[in-house]
């Protein structure tokens, strides 16, 4: 029985999640950092929920950090997966995959980017 490939929805829900831990860590401490306050007070009056992320960041990055396990789980699991005889969909099938990586490579990177203006900068920016 042939395994289903991985829904490319896993990796770019994965991306999206990750990408919640820059807006609420990174783009704060970089605006911060460039001199930019007023500019982070204005965003946060049109934006309230980044206070809401910053409080709650452990667990913004706890399910971010949940989510990409999983893309790398089924990103690793579905690598050697066959796809289909037919040429056309076998083609777009290995393009799928090489989307999927890329999207789980990046969010990897971004979650990273997150997790160092969160809980690193501060101790080393102090």
């Amino acid at each position: 029985m042939a395994r289903q490939q991985p829904s490319p929805w896993v990796a770019t829900l994965s991306l999206f999640t990750a990408t919640g831990t820059l807006v609420c860590c990174a783009l704060p401490a970089l605006l911060v950092s460039l001199g930019m306050g007023t500019a982070l007070a204005g965003l946060v009056t049109a934006v309230p929920q980044l206070v809401w992320l910053s409080q709650y960041k452990i667990a913004v990055f706890a399910f971010a950090g949940f989510m990409l396990l999983v893309a790398v789980w089924a990103q690793y699991h579905q690598r050697n997966a066959p796809c289909p005889a037919d040429i056309a969909k076998a083609k777009a099938c290995a393009r799928l995959r090489k989307i999927s990586l890329m999207i789980t490579i990046s969010a990897v990177v971004v979650y990273l980017i997150g997790a160092f203006f969160a809980f690193a900068a501060p101790i080393f920016l102090v």
